[in-house]
């Protein structure tokens, strides 16, 4: 199975909707940064499930009450949702990497840096897929079989040929 990982999309959704028709995913996450996107794009694609959190700038642009952090099983994986504003992530991973562990979770999701980033460390997948949005054209995509990830990558523009 498919996650497509989306982040930072800041109103730019044509890059988002090129990467769902080329993956195909069985779910898409979107974290934050305009929450209002992911709900365009899941309401375009109703049959993907989509899970969210909002953003530093997704003040009026989501529903009351949505939760910040999301710990949610998604494909039969354990996943930690977060924009990573609130665990300070452009200042260092240390707080949100302590969270992450603590909840058990398979991987720890997170953007706001606008910065790719994949890597395994010590058991903890850590994706951050960067911006879908105009800072820079780049997701994430995580394959998962029988509840365990098998391979967590970056897509970016050009590998959508």
């Amino acid at each position: 199975m498919n996650i497509l990982i989306l982040s930072d999309s800041h109103s730019c959704l044509s890059f988002m909707r090129r990467c769902i028709e080329f993956v195909r995913p069985d779910a898409i996450i979107h974290l934050g940064d305009y929450f209002d996107d992911g709900q365009a794009v899941a309401e375009e694609n109703p049959s993907i499930p989509m899970y969210q959190v909002p953003g530093n700038c997704d003040r009026y642009r989501c529903p009351p009450g949505q939760p910040e952090i999301l710990i949610q099983r998604i494909c039969g994986v354990e996943l930690y949702l977060t924009h990573g504003h609130r665990h300070r992530v452009k200042t260092g991973l240390t707080l949100l990497l302590r969270d992450a562990r603590a909840s058990g979770a398979a991987a720890v999701l997170y953007g706001h840096t606008h910065q790719p980033d994949c890597r395994c460390e010590d058991g903890l997948w850590i994706l951050n897929p960067g911006s879908c949005g105009y800072f820079g054209g780049s997701v994430g995509l995580m394959q998962v079989q029988d509840g365990k990830i098998l391979d967590c990558r970056i897509l970016r523009e050009w590998d959508l040929v």
